[in-house]
This record gives C-alpha cells, structure tokens and sequence, in this order.
C-alpha cells in the first residue's frame, strides 16, 4: 500500500482544485476556488477573484489550467452550475493582482467540466457537463503560431440533453474518441469531430447521477473497452464490462466494485504506486446535496483500488468524520506530481477544506 502524508492547505470550501506553475517561477502552485498558494510550501495566499456562493456551494466546479491568450501564463477554465455560465480567468502575469473574468458562453447548469484534445490537435477541448442541454465542446482559437487568442469556438454535438454524467474514450476500438453520457453514447462522425452533430446510440442507462467523468478502460484486459461509473448522488462504484452477442451487437455487464460508501463523483485512472499499472483514485464528495443525498453526511474519504483481472482492491488514503478533519475529493480533484519525486500526489478540496497528500511510495 502506497503511503501519503496529509497536509490541511486551507479551510476554504471550495470543490474544485489544480496545481499549476501561476507565476512562472519553476515551482508547482496550488489554485482552488478563488485563491492560489505558493509552492513549493503553499503557505503564501493570494486572492483571485470573487466567486459566487450559493448555499454551501460556490459557482466553481472545475480550476482548469489554460494559455487562453498566449502570453505564456496559465489561465483558468471554470463554471457552475448556477452562473450557467463557461468562463476563463485571466493570469495576471508578473503584475499580479486580480484575475479578470471573462465568459465564454452562456451554456447552462454546469456539473463540472473535463478536458479532452479529441481532435489530436496536442490542446484539450472544453467539455463542460450540462445535463439539460445538448453536449457541446469548446475549442480555443488559436494563431499561425498556435498560441491562444483569447477566444472559442463553440461545436454542438448532440440534439438531446446529456444527462448526469459524462467522460470520453475510445469505444469501439476504432481510433477514434466516444463522448459517453448518461443514457448512451455519441460517436464521432466521419468528417471528425467538429463535422457536425455526432450519431447517438442507447446501450444502457444510469437511472442516477452519474461520476463526472465516465472512464473508459479496458478493466479485464480482454481488449474491449469498458467504463467505470462512481454514483455522484448516492451509494456505489461500478464497472460494465463490453462484450458481444451473438450477431455481433454490443453489450454491458455491470459488476460491482464497492457499494459500502457514497458520492463517487470524481473518480481518475492514475499510475498511484508506480509499477505501471493504472489504479483508480476517488474520493467522497461530502455532501454533495447538502444533506440530501443518500450517504451525504458519512464519514469522508479519499482512497485508491488496485484493479486486477477485473476485481477492484480499496486502499484507503484517509476516512473519517468531517468534525475530525476528515478529506473529500470535492467535485475536481488533481493528480499531480507536486514535489517532484517522480510520484503523483493528490490535491483534494471540498467541504471539509483544501488538502494536500503528498506521495511517499
């Protein structure tokens, strides 16, 4: 088992984080919610921006880093679920101050948003999670020389809503990438994936808020891709594994991972324990309908599974009561190689407050 050293960073509550190099000094910072901190020892707070609260949320559901203007500083994706609202925040630079916020489009309630380059351009596209709306992706405009303008492109890929949950990956096998979603999957049409509106197929359906993302992964080695869904709302992990019938036509087997904890609403494949091998990481979002959800107020947790020949090991990193300092995974945890001993290291926010686990092997 891989051990971790904990570190409290702060007792904000925001529910997204990334770390980053902010100022350009060769060291990894630390961004969540409206505030960065200085590594390497995070100590140093400084003040982005104002951001929304509602309730016991903030309108922050994903830290994304980005150069949206090509000035060699990384900026920030963000949005919420009650701004309905894709913006980016603007680096200062040298500068310093105050981010300018900038909004990229009026999409709707935002889940959270994931980052995928699905047209091998080298730069990730904007895949924000709006399940009443039609998914979408936004791909930032950039120069002869391929730095940002400070601009994007909106593509609509889908007629109906897409639902609670969403991740992409190659499905079928065939190169090209799947966007998979609640109900079923898009598939990329053949003039690639900003052609037009991408054909919809039904193959199953999450009845319940499904992890954002979806993972696609080839759990039993058996060479079909298969996907990994966490219960964002509620009690449960889960893989479907793929596998043909008869005449040749898809189909899903769920198998349980673990249904003892709740609220797996950010769930990552990571290389934890370095031996090649990926592991899934995840962690509780700590009431994540304030209350509401079933397993909402449980102790929280983050942990990892050890996956092989299609069975799920659970290694937990830290469990406990939220009153006791107990960590979650928030709705946007980062993996990261934060000190730069060759491990990843996990950047968890959440209700509980802002850690860091540092990676010992």
């Amino acid at each position: 088992m891989v051990k971790f050293e904990k570190k409290r960073i702060d007792t904000c509550t925001f529910e997204a984080a990334a770390a980053f190099d902010v100022n350009n000094d060769g060291y990894l910072d630390i961004v969540c919610g409206e505030n960065w901190y200085e590594g390497p020892d995070f100590k140093k707070k400084h003040k982005m921006c104002d951001v929304l609260p509602e309730g016991e949320y903030f309108d922050d559901f994903s830290d994304y880093p980005m150069d949206v203007n090509g000035n060699g500083y990384m900026d920030i994706i963000t949005g919420g679920w009650w701004g309905k609202t894709l913006r980016w925040r603007e680096n200062p630079g040298a500068a310093g101050g105050e981010w300018k916020i900038h909004d990229i489009d009026e999409c709707g309630c935002i889940e959270t948003t994931r980052f995928y380059d699905v047209d091998n351009c080298g730069r990730e596209e904007i895949f924000p999670n709006t399940p009443g709306e039609p998914q979408a992706f936004y791909k930032l405009d950039v120069d002869k020389d391929g730095k940002g303008k400070g601009t994007f492109t909106k593509y609509v890929i889908s007629e109906g809503g897409s639902g609670h949950g969403m991740g992409v990956g190659d499905i079928d096998g065939d190169g090209k990438m799947e966007v998979i979603l609640q109900k079923g999957i898009l598939h990329m049409p053949e003039g690639g994936p900003c052609a037009g509106l991408w054909t919809f197929t039904e193959e199953y359906a999450f009845t319940w808020g499904a992890s954002v993302p979806l993972l696609v992964y080839d759990v039993n080695k058996d060479g079909l891709a298969d996907i990994i869904v966490g219960n964002g709302h509620g009690y449960g992990l889960w893989w479907y594994e793929q596998g043909k019938d008869e005449s040749g036509k898809r189909t899903w087997t769920e198998h349980t991972i673990d249904t003892a904890w709740a609220q797996y609403h950010d769930i990552q494949l990571c290389d934890i324990d370095g031996d090649g091998e990926l592991e899934l990481v995840t962690g509780k979002r700590y009431r994540a309908h304030c209350g509401n959800d079933p397993g909402d107020n449980d102790p929280v947790f983050v942990c990892y599974y050890k996956i092989t020949d299609g069975r799920f090991s659970r290694y937990v990193i830290d469990f406990g009561e939220e009153a006791d300092g107990g960590a979650g995974a928030g709705i946007f945890l980062w993996l990261a190689d934060i000190n730069g001993n060759g491990k990843p290291d996990i950047v968890a926010p959440g209700k509980t407050g802002l850690y860091l686990f540092t990676n010992l092997g």
